[in-house]
């Protein structure tokens, strides 16, 4: 193949950015867009950055010991970093390459002032933005000072923020190459830059426009606080004129100075309105062009405007698909099931093929469209009102969404029943029959068990179909109007008993107490009998210690060579029995179970062994039982006190009976699907492994990046798209990178709710009050439980807490969580346990550092930092 060294920017396009890099490719795709005016230029292309390197063999020893380093360690970051750059800048161009750059400078001209920008190839990908990572550099003049630019260019490939960002990013050194853009320089009056959506808000009919006087180096820099226009549908809707006092202007003789703005322009805006909306809608043609949102770099060059950069906008959460072109207003999944992580494509279509409304994808997350549901007088309260008393930020985002007016259309109510489910109040809820519970149980593992005897037996297409009827029978359970009857009547009487007992007896969150060691609630017996694992291993030093080094998921094997290892290994393999199939985001099949990865509990049984004494389950439940039962006569008999107190007295007893009857079994369906999942994975993965044998597949997690129709299909024709897997796998590790909204429009824009509360300390961070108390200890930020390191009075602070995380419950004295609502899980067992918790706290595990002691006040919503 011949080597191309330098190539005209009308020579390519985004089809060669392996060859000219990111900034080349979409700059030589942005010149031939009509209309669109781009400076003159050309490439020095990767052949050439790879000639060069190839001159300075030590750069790879260099290379080796950065690829080693944490992403953490600055130091020896900017110390290597610079090694490898001094080393490249010091590297003498070779002769016919040095010529070939030389030859294209002649041609824009000798002296003609240039821009010498960096574009490596892991730039300005749809999935990944590398602003400001590598060099530009402005007003360069003559052949000479352009070739010493480029090699500072390529150079500029290892700057320490680059280094950082790809280690932090999984991308390897050697895999990126550096081309460098050489550009005709133009001198703007203005210059600025243009976001096609709304870079905050991700509403994609909102452009933004930052503009300000002279260079847009000086915006970029943050020299000056721009001009900031808000646009839409052809008209400006906001702007914010600033005071700009300087500008960067070109020097005659190359580079660049600032200079101070004359004082009557200074509060002038750079742009008017016209050129505003003139700017936008040539964005509109750059986004079109690419087919998706752009953040573009323009100047206005003697009354037109010129590009000279553009770029994906990646922070924007993508939009869920629809087949109309309607408004739509989605909720988000994750924040309800307490998994706001992206999911894999067959996770998703799996939870999509067992739930019982639809639910689109985007971003890697799950949505429901509550639409219908808002438009409808009737079922928009209903739906509010839950919304309210599980997540309060959900529900003002959607009252956020309807004072607007007109993106909800107003609709007739569907008919009965379509407002939801009831959502309690002061009337007194109807009795249920506590046998029910019971007799649902039952039918439940009936199910289970006859699903783990037939599914065996099943084997490519016919494994799909089978498993295609079984969900169908899965949600019929999930239908069961017995079963949401069970559900209803534990929340129905939380809520008449924390909102009677406020009224009679102002007693704040009184069910908080009244439901401790509720009977059969099967997540806060996970964490119990995690307890009794512990005091089976506490007497045990040989099988401690080894505990302490485990890496292994064989390690149970090795147990048994210990003394006392047979006794460990099978109270740790009667727990899997029992609770294997649970797993962190275990809403996303395919993700680790604990029978898949048991290591992921081992530190929690530690903590347990250090912390508790032996007995701690059983004298924990008893204590939770007393508390429940004193507060229990504490109640009726302040309420027989009362006037009209005997009614009271008698309905609150009822109420008691029913939620310590029903409250438990709110956790068994998710424990019942979940068992269920675990089976329907076990039997995808022997498909996965018989695939592989057949050479359809690399490998058995390969599945996990299809979705269940398109995995369908290849167990029927033995043939995988490769191509498919590798980019879904790159697509998945860049989710990773987004925030699921709460609330989601169909123009993009991600909606938060607010507290709206003035009853707080300053300072305090602001959440959803889930169980009451107040308790003050050491804060533990902590993002995945296999790296739980616990005292006793630790509080506990991480993004969610679905049940997996129920064993650390037992060692903590508190609970923080950024998502969460009243009934969600971690409340549910936060409550049991009797442990103050506060959920739903924006950006917690970052705006609280771990180690800092806090105070968490469980009753009234909010946390301060102590220290």
């Amino acid at each position: 193949m011949v080597e191309q060294y330098v190539l005209d920017l009308r020579e390519v396009d985004e089809t060669r950015g392996a060859l000219v890099g990111g900034k080349g490719a979409h700059l030589g795709a942005l010149s031939r867009i009509e209309g669109v005016r781009v400076p003159g230029g050309f490439c020095v292309t990767t052949d050439a950055f790879r000639l060069v390197m190839a001159q300075a063999p030590s750069i790879d020893g260099l290379l080796d010991q950065l690829s080693r380093l944490n992403s953490d360690d600055a130091e020896s970051i900017r110390m290597l970093s610079a090694q490898v750059r001094q080393t490249i800048e010091a590297i003498a161009i070779p002769g016919d390459l040095a010529d070939a750059i030389t030859d294209a400078v002649a041609r824009l001209g000798e002296q003609t002032a240039c821009a010498v920008r960096s574009s490596a190839t892991a730039e300005d990908l749809p999935t990944a933005s590398f602003a400001g990572q590598q060099d530009t550099y402005l007003n360069v003049v003559g052949a000479a000072a352009i070739l010493r630019h480029v090699s500072r260019c390529w150079a500029s490939l290892f700057t320490e923020r680059a280094v950082t960002y790809r280690q932090r990013n999984g991308i390897d050194h050697r895999a990126v190459h550096m081309a460098v853009v050489v550009q005709q320089m133009v001198f703007p009056q203005a210059a600025g830059i243009l976001f096609t959506a709304d870079p905050v808000t991700g509403n994609r009919r909102v452009a933004t426009v930052d503009a300000g006087f002279g260079l847009g180096e000086a915006l970029v820099s943050g020299l000056v606080n721009p001009d900031v226009f808000k646009v839409r549908d052809g008209e400006v809707i906001a702007k914010t004129i600033a005071v700009k006092e300087r500008a960067v202007r070109a020097l005659p003789t190359g580079g660049t100075h600032t200079v101070a703005v004359d004082a009557q322009q200074r509060e002038q805006p750079a742009l008017t309105d016209d050129q505003v909306v003139e700017l936008v809608q040539l964005g509109r043609r750059i986004e079109a062009r690419f087919g998706r949102p752009q953040d573009i770099e323009w100047c206005l060059v003697d009354g037109g405007f010129q590009i000279v950069q553009s770029r994906p906008i990646t922070t924007l959460f993508p939009i869920p698909e629809s087949s109309d072109q309607e408004n739509h207003v989605y909720v988000s999944v994750g924040h309800g099931q307490m998994m706001t992580d992206p999911m894999r494509p067959l996770g998703i279509s799996a939870w999509q093929l067992t739930a019982l409304v639809p639910m689109p994808e985007a971003g890697g997350r799950l949505f429901v469209d509550v639409t219908p549901r808002l438009a409808a007088p009737a079922s928009r309260a209903g739906l509010l009102e839950l919304m309210g008393r599980g997540d309060p930020l959900m529900r003002d985002a959607l009252e956020t969404v309807l004072e607007r007016g007109d993106f909800v259309p107003s609709l007739p109510d569907p008919g009965p029943g379509a407002g939801g489910p009831p959502t309690g109040g002061t009337s007194l809820p109807a009795e249920a029959d506590p046998a029910i519970v019971s007799e649902l149980i039952e039918r439940s593992e009936a199910f289970l068990a006859a699903l783990k005897r037939e599914i065996p037996a099943k084997s490519g297409p016919a494994l799909f179909d089978f498993l295609l009827e079984v969900f169908e029978e899965h949600k019929r359970i999930l239908t069961d109007p017995l079963s949401f009857r069970a559900i209803m009547a534990g929340m129905e009487a939380t809520w008449w008993l924390n909102d009677n007992l406020q009224e009679w007896l102002g007693e704040k969150n009184a069910a908080d107490t009244l439901t401790l060691s509720a009977p059969g609630n099967v997540t806060s017996e996970m964490g119990l009998a995690l307890l009794d694992v512990a005091d089976v291993i506490r007497p045990l030093p040989e099988v401690v210690a080894f505990l302490q080094d485990v890496e292994d998921e064989d390690f149970l094997d090795e147990l048994p060579k210990l003394p006392g290892g047979t006794e460990a290994r099978d109270a740790i393999a009667a727990y899997l029995d029992r609770y294997g199939m649970r797993c962190a985001g275990e809403i996303d099949i395919t993700r680790p179970r604990w029978r898949e990865r048991p290591t992921t509990l081992v530190p929690a049984i530690l903590d347990n062994v250090r912390n508790f004494e032996p007995g701690a389950a059983k004298r924990r439940f008893e204590q939770g039982l007393l508390k429940a039962r004193e507060k229990e006569q504490d109640v009726l008999a302040r309420l027989r006190a009362l006037p009209d107190g005997e009614r009271k007295a008698d309905e609150t007893k009822r109420m008691i009976d029913q939620v310590r009857a029903f409250i438990g079994y709110r956790e068994y369906p998710k424990y019942a699907i979940i068992s269920r999942y675990f089976v329907y994975k076990q039997a995808l993965l022997r498909e996965a492994e018989r695939l592989v044998r057949a050479n359809a597949i690399r490998e058995p997690e390969d599945i996990f990046y299809l979705t269940f129709q398109e995995l369908h299909d290849v167990a029927r024709t033995n043939q995988a798209d490769d191509q498919l897997i590798e980019q879904r796998k790159e697509t998945f590790r860049s989710y990773h990178a987004l925030t699921p909204p709460r609330v989601l429009t169909s123009e993009g824009e991600a909606v938060t709710g607010a507290y709206r509360r003035d009853d707080v300390p300053a300072g305090a961070l602001v959440g959803l009050p889930v169980s009451a108390g107040t308790v003050e200890g050491r804060a533990r930020v902590i993002l995945d439980m296999a790296w739980a390191d616990l005292e006793a009075g630790d509080i506990l602070v991480t993004t969610f807490t679905d049940p997996s995380w129920s064993p650390l419950f037992v060692g903590i004295a508190g609970l923080v969580t950024e998502v969460g609502g009243l009934m969600t899980h971690g409340a549910v067992i936060a409550r049991e346990y009797g442990l103050p918790a506060v959920v739903s706290v924006e950006q917690a595990t970052r705006l609280i550092r771990d180690g800092q002691r806090i105070r968490v006040h469980g009753t009234d919503g909010y946390i301060e930092i102590l220290s």
